[in-house]
């Protein structure tokens, strides 16, 4: 197994040089969760360096949560598992980010229509009105890390009606036009549905973790968005303090 190194090293340390490479081939997807990480022997002759070395570089990775260190099996690759806070309305780029990992959007389709009977209930609409319904994906790495199911009232916010949704996700375009002043989370588990399940490359059944959100802006209903995790990746925090009668 060849390793050669893409980031330049020249005037740089070995110990450097063994953290890009091997983050990059996890960040990238070239390493799989649970992939065996060459063990520090093999490591120490391909760098032709010390296994302190070595070791040194793979305890940083394990710090930082890429790997897996498991005694007399090696180092693995682990599965990214990110921590949201339920009480927070947060970017999920940031969320992949400080996984170490690349985050790129995809919009998947985006409908503009009348609200059905449906969309009136999520959006506590009394009427018929005017709304925006998108599907997106977002990617940690190479792998999908979320599914993303909007409906936006367009009369709350004009302006997403001229909005394609290519190049910017919808949580953050709209945290950027729209004072919010209440949300409401809601959180369940599932078991993936057809769609869930190819959106997420995950079987079909496989657990996932549901967060669904409501926003207002003054009294008026902005989006609800229903974001859909496979379990296994993903952890919900919430930080409270006793209260005071």
């Amino acid at each position: 197994m060849s390793m050669t190194g893409t980031i330049g090293t020249e005037g740089g340390s070995l110990h450097q040089r063994i953290l890009s490479d091997i983050s990059e081939r996890i960040m990238s997807g070239a390493w799989a969760p649970g992939h065996r990480i060459p063990f520090e022997h093999e490591l120490s002759a391909q760098y032709n360096c010390s296994r302190m070395t070595v070791n040194k570089a793979l305890s940083q990775l394990a710090k930082a949560g890429l790997i897996e260190r498991r005694r007399r099996s090696g180092s693995f690759v682990r599965r990214p598992q990110s921590q949201a806070a339920v009480l927070e309305i947060h970017d999920i780029r940031i969320e992949v980010e400080a996984l170490g990992l690349a985050y790129r959007y995809e919009r998947v389709a985006r409908h503009e229509r009348l609200s059905s009977a449906e969309d009136r209930a999520l959006l506590e609409l009394g009427a018929a009105e005017p709304v925006l319904a998108l599907e997106c994906r977002h990617f940690a790495g190479e792998r999908p890390f979320a599914h993303e199911q909007r409906v936006i009232n367009v009369a709350a916010v004009p302006e997403a009606a001229d909005e394609e949704f290519f190049a910017i996700a919808p949580g953050p375009w709209l945290i950027s036009r729209v004072p919010w002043s209440e949300a409401e989370h809601r959180i369940r588990a599932v078991a993936a549905d057809r769609l869930i399940a190819a959106a997420l490359d995950i079987a079909a059944g496989a657990p996932c973790l549901v967060v669904e959100r409501r926003t207002w802006s003054a009294e008026h209903p902005v989006t609800h968005v229903r974001f859909t995790y496979a379990a296994e990746s993903h952890a919900l925090v919430a930080r409270f303090t006793p209260s005071k009668g």
